[in-house]
């Protein structure tokens, strides 16, 4: 089997796993969930429109714009595309969301790049290209009818991995993009020479964040599943920073082991 058709199958399997449809919700205030069982997606609801972050797999724009019709509103409510990570399971639904209603994609400049690269920029799987109408600094804010959501900069897992924060119905969410490196090279990456670096200041940076509703690019992140059934529990602080300290506890010893392997073939 070559090495296309074995990474398309392993998508396809991904997608079934990961892709799976669960009714839309509202969260909290003007915030509804849209996405899927562990692949996500959030509307924010406007009086000019709709705020809509992530996509999800090709196939996922069709659950996602159902979704919103079951809400009430209508797919060309959509105003604003943001994206938290240019990964295949993240952004692949992208380029046919933003054909299908007509918004603006708004990202930072890292993350631009790597959408308009279609993935190829960091070497992941390709997705079709997504062009950015509105590049925003790290801190900026994108705002539509008294919404405001906030971009924070935090690389590792994509060079322009991106978490966002609101304020929602006087809570601080908090939407992780992701401090992961599943299979990431950490030592000697000459792709990304300072991944490391990268995600000890992501780690930082989400440290330093206020957060009561604590949301992610993956539902298996914050537990999304069995909060759907009880919006209430998607207040969460303690889980915010449970999340954190094992994440980094995990990416140490993934470095660790790494560097552990580096010293013991430079020794032979």
């Amino acid at each position: 089997m070559n090495l296309v058709l074995s990474l398309l199958l392993a998508q396809s399997a991904s997608a079934a796993a990961m892709g799976r449809p669960v009714p839309p919700v509202l969260i909290a205030g003007n915030l509804y969930y849209v996405g899927h069982n562990e692949i996500t997606a959030f509307v924010f609801a406007t009086p000019k429109g709709l705020i809509l972050l992530d996509g999800g797999f090709p196939e996922s724009a069709v659950q996602v714009e159902r979704n919103i019709e079951k809400l009430g509103f209508k797919v060309g409510d959509v105003k604003i595309i943001l994206n938290s990570q240019a990964h295949f399971d993240h952004a692949c639904a992208l380029a046919q969301l933003k054909k299908d209603t007509g918004a603006k994609v708004y990202a930072l400049a890292a993350a631009a790049q790597e959408l308009a690269s279609g993935g190829a920029v960091d070497g992941t799987s390709r997705f079709a290209p997504v062009a950015t109408d509105v590049i925003i600094k790290d801190g900026g804010a994108v705002e539509l009818g008294g919404t405001k959501v906030i971009a924070h900069l935090t690389p590792g897992h994509t060079k322009g991995c991106t978490t966002w924060t609101a304020i929602v119905d006087g809570k601080n969410a908090v939407f992780v993009c992701s401090v992961s490196a599943p299979g990431y090279q950490l030592v000697a990456n000459w792709r990304y020479p300072n991944i490391v670096e990268d995600f000890r200041k992501s780690f930082a940076v989400l440290r330093a964040l206020p957060c009561d509703l604590f949301l992610a690019a993956h539902g298996s992140f914050f537990g999304l599943e069995e909060k759907l059934k009880d919006p209430s529990r998607f207040v969460d602080p303690k889980g915010y920073r449970t999340y954190l300290d094992e994440s980094e506890a995990a990416f140490d010893r993934q470095l660790a082991e790494q560097k552990q392997v580096s010293k013991a073939t430079e020794k032979r």
